[in-house]
C-alpha cells in the first residue's frame, strides 16, 4: 500500500507541554513514521508519513492534543511528490 505525506502546523499553547512527546506516541500507536518539532513561533509542525486513514486519525488527535495543551488551530498540508521527504518506516522522531 502506498504511504502518504502530509504535514500538520498546531497553533495554541502546544510547546512546553509535552505535545511532541504525546504526538510521537499516538503517531507510533498509528504506525505513522516522520517528526514533531517546534517552531520558532510557538506552533508545532508534525511530518506524518503512512496509510491516508491512518493519517486522518492522527489529524483528528492533533485537533485535541494531550490533556496539557490548548490547541485553537491545525493547518493540514499534503506533501507533493517533489517535496517528499525519505523517512525509515516505523520511525517517529522528536526534534
Amino acid at each position: 500500500m502506498e504511504s502518504s505525506q502530509f504535514i500538520f502546523v498546531v497553533s495554541g499553547v502546544v510547546q512546553c507541554v509535552g505535545f511532541r512527546y504525546h504526538t510521537s506516541r499516538q503517531a507510533q500507536a498509528l504506525s505513522i513514521s516522520g517528526y514533531a518539532k517546534n517552531l520558532n513561533d510557538g506552533r508545532v509542525e508534525v511530518l506524518a508519513v503512512g496509510e491516508v486513514g491512518q493519517i486522518e486519525k492522527l489529524y483528528e488527535w492533533l485537533k485535541i492534543g494531550p490533556k496539557s495543551a490548548v490547541v485553537d488551530g491545525v493547518v493540514k498540508h499534503q506533501v507533493g511528490e517533489k517535496e517528499r521527504q525519505n523517512l525509515r518506516v516505523g520511525e517517529f522522531k522528536i526534534l
